[in-house]
């Protein structure tokens, strides 16, 4: 709907999963990696950018590639030469910076343009003093580059991958000790200082260090706040962004909590991906200030694998003591306020989405179908036409959405196509108090089918639940 920001925020045919959301003069500009709807593995696509302005983040706009793989030398064709997880900053000469890592070479690169979405020319890649790149001298993996440029110009480069129990592309080692960071040189290239370990242990190194069972993992992104240093990074348990607070850019730094969780877990008793309110999977993303509003950026995973993410944002909490509380995955993210109660919406707007069997976190291969719903599109990845719905809900799917203002609600029709037959039970809460039953039959084509609500009012959230025989596909519900 016009107006309005929903999860995700971009247009359903995007896949930009990694996102570094950045401030740049009036705009709010997303970077990130590009996944291939039904790829075969991660970041197939050239790096894309999209922006929005500040007064209106439901208007994202398309700036188109800014850089493609075949500009680098490393980029030959393969399922893992892709261009991974980047990050952008603007340079003390008012240029603007893409740090980005291609394939598993262990090699940070950098890119330069003279505008935010501008087109990147390739620089170089990131190299010690005496023209050794870095990652080349059997050092860990270097892996997710996160950059920041600090009030006083100078630029960290920060990165680290903790993987354990499996090998690593081209001999290179995990990152046991956690994150590291270096010192750049105002030229963006070379190392004045580092790479040293900020405190942010990997899961072999984090006993005993305030970090266990949130342990550092990938996506390493630097933020500040009010004089203090923020470190976001995905965790171990891969479905959530984690964040560390100092004094200092360079650490020591201390465990502050989860930011969000895709499934959340950790909120309101779920403890593990089975019981998650949504399919999950890895998740990267950062914080942006807008006016005195926080939000978190992060990915959720759509198509039954890792490989299809897209992009979506939650508005956070900080408390006075400067810590943020867990924020709740919702389908209004960056809207700052509950969705319309009137209008028509897109299915695949959910944030809690299961089957009767519950949740799981998806690996790379996709699993049968036969009892888990998904979010999908048809056709091949492209540009345009989005049509993303919840396809095979079944008996026992279960279909959220947070959240909506009903005072002026009275109807609600459901676009749905399939060989199902049953109802569909309607509730504000999941397993809450019903407010209206739509009975559904078998179409071969999309079809409405309409049920008069009761006891709507005020802000609340809108469950689906089956009950029933066969399988149908869900395009949109429209409130009335």
């Amino acid at each position: 709907m016009p107006g309005q920001a929903v999860n995700p925020f971009l247009p359903s045919y995007e896949y930009v999963p990694d996102g570094e959301p950045h401030i740049f003069d009036d705009r709010l500009y997303l970077f990130g990696s590009h996944d291939r709807f039904n790829g075969l593995s991660f970041c197939q696509n050239d790096y894309v950018c999209w922006s929005a302005p500040l007064t209106d983040l439901s208007a994202w706009r398309y700036e188109g590639v800014i850089f493609r793989k075949s500009q680098d030398p490393h980029g030959h064709k393969g399922l893992l030469n892709a261009l991974y997880a980047p990050d952008v900053c603007r340079g003390p000469d008012g240029r603007f910076y893409l740090f980005y890592f291609i394939g598993y070479t262990g090699v940070i690169s950098v890119a330069v343009s003279d505008e935010p979405a501008g087109h990147y020319e390739r620089l170089g890649s990131v190299r010690y003093r005496d023209g050794m790149i870095l990652g080349r001298q059997n050092e860990p993996l270097q892996f997710d580059p996160g950059v920041f440029v600090d009030d006083d110009g100078q630029t960290y480069l920060y990165t680290g991958f903790g993987p354990v129990g499996y090998p690593l592309m081209g001999g290179r080692r995990a990152t046991e000790q956690g994150a590291m960071c270096c010192e750049l040189e105002p030229d963006m290239l070379t190392i004045k200082s580092g790479p040293s370990y900020i405190g942010v242990p990997a899961k072999p190194r984090a006993a005993g260090t305030g970090f266990a069972g949130h342990e550092f993992f990938e996506a390493s992104s630097m933020r500040k706040f009010d004089g203090r240093y923020y470190f976001i990074y995905s965790s171990y348990l891969g479905h959530e962004l984690c964040y560390a607070t100092s004094d200092s850019p360079q650490g020591p730094f201390r465990l502050g909590g989860t930011l969000v969780s895709i499934g959340d877990v950790g909120l309101r008793g779920i403890a593990s991906p089975s019981h998650a309110a949504n399919f999950t999977g890895n998740t990267h993303g950062s914080i942006v200030k807008i006016d005195d509003d926080y939000f978190v950026f992060y990915h959720r995973q759509t198509n039954r694998h890792q490989f299809s993410r897209q992009a979506c944002a939650e508005q956070l909490t900080m408390r006075e003591d400067g810590g943020f509380d867990q924020a709740e995955i919702t389908s209004c993210g960056l809207n700052r306020q509950p969705l319309a109660g009137k209008g028509t919406y897109e299915a695949s707007i959910a944030c809690h989405l299961s089957g009767r069997r519950g949740t799981r976190f998806y690996g790379v291969v996709k699993p049968p179908k036969d009892h888990e719903p998904f979010f999908t599109q048809t056709g091949r990845d492209r540009e345009d036409k989005p049509d993303q719905f919840v396809a095979n809900v079944c008996d026992g799917t279960v279909i959220g959405y947070k959240y909506f203002d009903f005072d002026d609600t009275k109807a609600i029709s459901v676009r749905l196509r399939g060989d199902a037959k049953g109802v569909l039970q309607v509730s504000t809460a999941e397993e809450g108090q019903l407010v209206g039953v739509i009975p559904v039959n078998a179409t071969k084509q999309y079809r409405d089918y309409f049920a008069t609500t009761t006891r709507l009012s005020g802000k609340a959230a809108l469950y689906f639940t089956f009950h029933g025989h066969g399988h149908f596909d869900f395009l949109s519900f429209t409130l009335s």
